[in-house]
């Protein structure tokens, strides 16, 4: 067993993975032990050799195919020996210092199920801490402005700039540490989300067996803008679509009844009539790349909905396709 198992999903993201071990295999601890695990969801592309080449010291795996974020975190986690569990993104870079305040936050508060860390893009600027789970009063952009409007204080006061460590609903998925301990309970990543919300599931299921999400101010973690979702228009068109898409699987979990029904309707009919209108500006504008999209993201919510009726489901059919072999 080692202290801490850092578990890395890579697509083709070389460049950024890089820099991201480089700052990993720097690291020469006293404090603690730990691990470093990257899967590799079939880039393709025969660059895997030269990095396990470059980095003896960190464990490879190859993936099946693309099977999605959740899944390439649970295949990691399921080879590692860490008591504890680092998710991280490969377009990040960390320090001993981020490492180190992350595993003793959650080694001393073990209600803590998930813990997370100020993290800033290139510019030196923090990215949103504020996150809540989603729900109706936080779904579309109007509600939104709403309910923060009339929550004011309330989020002010649950948010405050002097406290070091805060308690969001959620973390993104670029940064989760957790403990051996509730990843099985929580039974780690639910693999129906191929891409997005998939760390609000997690958190979600971390909520409602009694644990908190903890961020802490003392330390950040450097992630830089963008990624690498958004190489051409199809691929951000793909990108765009698979948040709507986890969006009507994340409800679907969380959700039951009318509340669902409800929910699932509403997404449909705000997503058909929004993407229909942008389609046409698209379809008029499609020299602008940045409308261009706006088509191809019609195509691919009307194949999910299609795809949807007829098997019944509301998982992603990336996520099918990998589930159903």
């Amino acid at each position: 067993m080692v202290d801490i198992s850092i578990v890395i999903v890579n697509y083709k993201s070389w460049n950024d993975l890089k820099e991201c071990l480089q700052s990993i295999v720097s690291i020469n601890s006293n404090r603690f032990t730990m691990e470093t695990i990257v899967v590799d969801n079939q880039s393709n592309d025969g660059r895997i050799e030269e990095f396990k080449t470059l980095f003896p010291s960190i464990t490879f795996i190859e993936n099946s195919g693309n099977n999605g974020f959740a899944n390439g975190c649970n295949l990691g986690a399921s080879i590692a020996k860490g008591n504890y569990f680092f998710f991280l993104n490969p377009d990040t870079i960390i320090t001993e210092a981020a490492i180190f305040e992350l595993w003793q936050t959650a080694t001393t508060h073990p209600d803590f199920g998930i813990v997370c860390c100020t993290q800033i893009n290139e510019s030196n600027k923090k990215y949103n801490e504020i996150r809540f789970f989603p729900s109706l009063s936080y779904l579309f952009g109007p509600f939104r402005a709403f309910s923060k409007l009339i929550h004011k204080q309330r989020i002010q006061k649950h948010y405050d700039s002097k406290q070091s460590i805060i308690l969001p609903d959620w973390a993104t998925g670029a940064v989760i540490f957790m403990s051996r301990t509730w990843y099985e309970k929580v039974k780690g990543w639910t693999e129906k989300y191929w891409l997005y919300f998939e760390d609000v599931d997690l958190c979600k299921k971390v909520n409602q067996l009694g644990g908190k999400i903890a961020l802490t101010r003392n330390v950040s973690i450097l992630h830089k803008h963008g990624g690498a979702s958004r190489i051409n228009v199809k691929t951000k068109a793909l990108t765009k679509t698979e948040v709507l898409i986890s969006q009507h699987v994340y409800f679907n979990e969380h959700t039951v009844g009318m509340q669902n029904w409800g929910i699932q309707f509403l997404l449909v009919a705000t997503n058909l009539i929004e993407k229909t209108l942008l389609a046409g500006i698209g379809l008029i504008f499609f020299f602008v790349p940045k409308l261009k999209v706006n088509v191809f993201i019609f195509k691919n919510i009307l194949l999910y909905y299609g795809n949807a009726a007829r098997k019944i489901t509301w998982t992603s059919p990336r996520a099918t396709d990998y589930l159903t072999k």
